[in-house]
Parts: structure tokens; C-alpha cells; sequence
């Protein structure tokens, strides 16, 4: 009787969910004009825009505009859009709605660059990027487009959260109000690269649907989807061999961005000329980063972007959000959930009704803002909370070091000789990131229960005894290793993992083979390629055998341990297909061949004189 109850209930959210998306189809054919335009740039080339206006011809209405790399369909002034603007509150408070294909992208003129590098000064015509395009548009909509009253607004996720960051470097006059929502900000860090280490999953299958076009003739073809067959993402990578194979037997050097990665596997100026973070200077436009703590794709992207606005440009009302989503998890569902892992309420809801649309109302409409500048959801408790800064000034760097005999401690280890860890890492025989089959890269990886990994010969465990106090993390995550390899490269990844009591208690979204009693859920997550430790741009080889600092970031968590739970960190060197594998030898991956990968012994120190920790910020409240 429980079942059938769960699955009437769920029937009826999915038919309401579809109830609502029809009656906003409806509201916008009846109520909004759709017009499509051609917008020139100052170089010349054309941007394919599409403008919905309100019917209602009695007032005047702000823009809210979205820039993007995935097309503003559906085409042809006839067919309109089921949703517009960041959700339907806006949809129905009033607002004159933009939607544009980026250069090169689409239906408009021009070659497509992977996030346009930013230039500094734009002494010419030719001098264009993003933020002279955004210029342009807002321009041109301005004096073309009737019923506006002078105020402009942008959003975008992903993507279209970097076209958002880039549209501050317009620095129009009329931009009031940004929402950069999971932006990437730098593509070797964010989508491409972790800290050198590749991610597979997320780029091998994106790219061939995504290049749809490499020239400069618009269309409205989308790309095909790369089929592999299977839904065994582990088997088929470990088949196709090393990277250059994608090309040998699959890509036949067909996809120009493909290459790009394979060509630029170092952090030189390819991908520097690719970083926005430099350019967040002199920012006058209201902004609201948002986020999510399990946002697979472009974690990174938020956070910096956040801290390097808000260190820039003190004077800027600049706030962030931060939720437990998934990669733009905020934008649609609940946000209740994320595999195993109860968030106990409707996260979702509450972010786009009292901070997005509050942002925006208050910044294009001059709504009252009773909004803080940080509002952050701490799981492990499930709560939100609201600071002036991130991370919270009471946040308190501390170690969190590894000891002998797989314990963790905030005590510093007493041992002076040379305790270490070591095992055996095979490339041929890697480590799963997750414990069933898929072709992609499950986001429920981020939260999954990690046991099935901590039972295998080449995962090292530290944890700490059961905790009398509650313990809160808030802030950056660093990893401090001290570490040796029989071989001249490794990749080091790190796993801070919440671990349940024995008497923890399944919950409604617990899977059918899973347990919530002893549940490692992992926290926090990252991997590092070991060559990259002196600098990311200048690889250089591990000295067999020889004790070598490796230090890398794991990015920001607001995560409570609770009381009777355990703080437990696990360490690999392989985690596939999630991340490619490192031959272990000293040289470019993207290059090698089969028979380069080596299995090799790794070791971790645990001493005073070699110790290796976390550097975490607790929380002191």
C-alpha cells in the first residue's frame, strides 16, 4: 500500500509540474509578441536575437536578456518558447525577454572561439569579444526594441553563466543587475582540466553534439550525438585505450575544440588567454554568483567568481548563493535530493521566489531587498544560512592530519620516523568513480556512498573516531601530501567523506540496495595530476622513490559532521572514467600509447617530519 502511495504521489508532482508548464505555454502566446532580429555587431557580423514583449502596451518594461552558446529556439517567429526568463515568476510580473546566439553559434554571423578571450582595450572595430557584444545588443535593444524602460538585466547558467560574467565587462550604463549561475570561469580549471587531471566522461560525449557547426554559416542543425553502444562507460574507455585513440577510432580529427584539448594538456597560453577571472575589475553592475555544492561541471567556476568580484570591487553589491544542487539543480525541480542524500526540503523553490527573483526585482524594479550577501545551504544539517562574507569570518584554519593505522586526527602525528601508506596503482585496472554502469558523468557521484571504494586494495582510508561534537567545515578544502612513487607521474585524489552511524536510518529517497546505517557519503572531491605540483603550466617528473610535496585545492564545502558520525578521507591515484588515466610516466597522456601505462607503488606519509593533511576551516560559532 506504501508503494502504491509513493507512486500516485509522485504521478500527480509529475502532472501538476506538467499542469504549470502548460499554463505558462498559454500565458506567453496570449500575453508576449515574439519578434526576431538580426542585431549588428561594431566589426559587422550579425547575432540572431529573439525579443518577447508584453501585449500589454500600457507600460514600460525592464530587459531581462540571456546570451548562449545552445540556441534560442525554437526558430521562426510562429513558434514560441513554453518557459521564459529564469522562472515563471518573472514570466508573470513583467519583463521584455531576450534570448541570442552567440557569435559563431547558431543562426548568428561569425567563427566560434571556446569562450572568447577578453581583451583589455578595444582600440578598433576588429577589437571584439564577448563584452563588446554584449555592449552592442544592449545597445541596439535600447533604441530598436519599444516598451523598454532603459533597465537591462542578464542570467545564464553553464554556458550562458559565462556569457552573463562576460556581459560585465560591457559595463553599460543600462546593465543593472547579473546572475553568472554555475559560470565557467577558467576552461582549463572548470570543464576541461582538474588540476591537470582530464575529465573524460564530461567532455568525451559533449563535444560532438555540440559542434554543430565550424564555420561561419549560421544554421539550425544541431550536432550529432555520439553513440557508443553501451551503457559502460568503464569497459568502453578502458577499450578505446589511450586518449589519442578517440581520434585513431572515433573522432578521425574531425572536432576542432576536441583537439584543442588534446593539443593543450598544460596550462599555457591557450587557456590563459581563456580565464575571465583577470578581467572582474571595475565592476559596477549588482551581481548574484549562484552556485550548487554538487554542481559536477562548474564548481569552480562559482566560487572564484564570487570571491575574485567581491575582492575587486569592494563597492559593488555583489551577493552569492550557494545551495545543495547539482549543475543548475536551482533553476528547475526541487532540489529535495541527490541520490541517497535527504536535503529535507524544497531548496530549489526557496532560492528562485527569495533570492533570484528578489535580486532582480529589487535591482530593475526598486523592490525592497531584505537579501544578505552570502546565503549558503549547510548540509549535514540542513539549513540555510546567511552571512556578510565568504567564507564566515568565524570560519578557523585548522590541520586535519593522517595518521598511522588509517586514523585521522586534529592532532598533528608525534611519530618521527617515517610511517607511511603505500599501494599498488594499476591503470590498466583503475578504480570505478562509481559503483554501477554509465556512459556519463552521474552527478550522484557526488554524494554517493563510497564503501564500495574503501574495500578495494588500492584505496587508502583515514578516519576519525566517532564525534562527540558537532564539526563544521565552511570554506576551501586543501590537500597537503607528502608522497613518493616508484615512477616519474601519479595522480593523487582526495575524498572527504561524512560517515554515518551504525543506527542511521533510511530515508525516503534511499536506493533499493543501499543502506543509510554506516553510509560514507562523500563531501568534497578532487583529483590532481601529481607533475602539475610545482605549477600547472610547467610539468615536472617525481624522482623515484623520492618524498615530494603535493598540494592542490578541493574547492569550498558548508558541511556539518554531526555528532556521533566520522570525518573519513579516502586516497587513490586512479577514478575512471570520471578522470583519464595517468600512464605514470612522465609525459604527455594526451599522446601516449597502450602500452605506456605501468602499474606503480605509492607511497603516503604519516609522520611529523613527512606529515600529510587537510587544511580545512572550522566553523566556530
Amino acid at each position: 500500500m506504501k508503494k502504491l502511495i509513493l507512486l500516485f504521489l509522485l504521478l500527480l508532482a509529475i502532472r501538476v509540474t506538467a499542469q504549470e508548464a502548460s499554463a505558462d505555454a498559454a500565458y506567453i502566446k496570449e500575453n508576449y509578441s515574439k519578434y526576431e532580429y538580426q542585431v549588428p555587431m561594431r566589426d559587422g557580423k550579425k547575432l540572431f536575437t529573439v525579443v518577447y514583449a508584453p501585449k500589454d502596451h500600457s507600460k514600460t518594461y525592464p530587459v531581462m536578456m540571456q546570451r548562449t552558446c545552445y540556441n534560442v529556439g525554437p526558430y521562426g517567429p510562429e513558434h514560441y518558447k513554453t518557459s521564459l526568463g529564469p522562472s515563471s515568476l518573472f514570466l508573470h510580473d513583467g519583463y521584455i525577454f531576450v534570448y541570442q546566439d552567440v557569435r559563431g553559434r547558431w543562426m548568428s554571423e561569425g567563427i566560434f572561439q571556446e569562450m572568447t578571450p577578453a581583451l583589455e582595450e578595444h582600440k578598433t572595430s576588429t577589437d571584439i569579444d564577448e563584452g563588446t557584444d554584449t555592449y552592442d545588443t544592449i545597445d541596439w535593444l535600447l533604441k530598436n526594441v519599444s516598451g523598454n524602460d532603459g533597465k537591462v538585466g542578464v542570467w545564464g547558467i553553464s554556458y550562458p553563466g559565462f556569457y552573463t560574467t562576460a556581459a560585465l565587462l560591457s559595463r553599460h550604463p543600462a546593465l543593472l543587475a547579473a546572475s553568472p549561475q554555475a559560470p565557467i570561469a577558467n576552461l582549463y580549471h572548470d570543464d576541461a582540466f582538474h588540476n591537470g587531471a582530464f575529465m573524460l566522461t564530461a567532455n568525451f560525449g559533449f563535444y560532438p553534439y555540440f559542434t554543430n557547426r565550424q564555420d561561419d554559416k549560421p544554421t539550425q542543425q544541431a550536432g550529432k550525438r555520439f553513440e557508443a553502444g553501451t551503457n559502460d562507460g568503464y569497459d568502453f574507455f578502458l577499450k578505446m585505450g589511450s586518449l589519442r585513440n578517440s581520434n585513431v577510432k572515433y573522432y578521425q580529427d574531425t572536432i576542432r575544440l576536441w583537439n584543442e584539448m588534446m593539443d593543450h594538456p598544460n596550462y599555457d597560453q591557450h587557456w590563459k588567454d581563456r580565464n575571465i577571472l583577470p578581467h572582474l575589475h571595475d565592476i559596477k553592475t549588482a551581481t548574484l554568483v549562484t552556485g550548487g555544492w554538487y554542481d559536477a561541471e562548474d564548481l569552480y567556476g562559482a566560487i572564484k567568481t564570487y570571491k575574485v568580484l567581491k575582492m575587486r570591487n569592494p563597492n559593488t553589491p555583489v551577493y552569492f548563493a550557494m545551495g545543495p544542487w547539482v549543475h543548475g539543480g536551482w533553476a528547475r525541480g526541487d532540489g529535495d535530493h541527490l541520490g541517497d542524500v535527504d536535503f529535507g526540503a524544497a531548496t530549489s523553490a526557496y532560492y528562485r521566489e527569495k533570492i533570484e527573483f528578489a535580486f532582480f526585482s529589487h535591482y530593475l524594479k526598486g523592490t525592497v531587498l531584505d537579501l544578505p550577501k552570502v546565503s549558503v545551504f549547510e548540509t549535514g544539517v540542513n539549513q540555510w544560512k546567511a552571512y556578510n562574507q565568504w567564507p564566515p569570518e568565524d570560519s578557523k584554519e585548522q590541520n586535519l592530519y593522517f595518521l598511522p593505522n588509517g586514523k585521522l586526527s586534529f592532532e598533528a602525528p608525534k611519530d618521527k620516523g617515517n610511517a607511511f601508506n603505500e599501494f599498488v596503482s594499476d591503470p590498466n585496472k583503475p578504480v570505478p568513480f562509481i559503483n554501477h554502469k554509465t556512459m556519463d558523468m552521474d552527478r550522484e557521484y557526488m554524494t554517493s556512498d563510497q564503501r564500495f571504494a574503501a574495500a578495494m586494495p588500492d584505496v587508502l582510508t583515514y578516519q576519525t573516531d566517532v564525534l562527540t561534537n558537532d564539526v563544521t567545515l565552511s570554506g576551501d578544502i586543501w590537500a597537503h601530501l607528502s608522497v613518493s612513487t616508484t615512477g616519474t607521474d601519479a595522480d593523487w585524489v582526495v575524498k572527504v567523506i561524512d560517515v554515518y552511524p551504525d543506527t542511521a536510518q533510511n530515508n525516503k529517497w534511499t536506493g533499493k540496495e543501499v543502506q543509510m546505517a554506516g553510509y560514507q557519503q562523500m563531501v568534497r572531491s578532487e583529483a590532481m595530476r601529481g607533475k602539475f605540483r610545482h605549477g600547472f603550466d610547467s610539468p615536472v617528473a617525481f624522482t623515484p622513490g623520492k618524498v615530494s610535496r603535493v598540494n592542490f585545492e578541493l574547492q569550498d564545502v558548508l558541511h556539518t559532521f554531526k555528532t556521533g558520525h566520522r570525518i573519513m578521507v579516502q586516497l587513490q591515484s586512479t577514478w575512471f572514467p570520471l578522470i583519464d588515466r595517468n600512464t605514470q610516466q612522465f609525459q604527455d597522456i594526451m599522446k601516449a600509447k597502450d602500452t605506456d601505462f605501468k602499474s606503480e607503488t605509492h607511497r603516503v606519509f604519516t609522520s611529523a617530519v613527512n606529515p600529510s593533511f587537510l587544511r580545512v576551516k572550522v566553523l566556530q560559532e
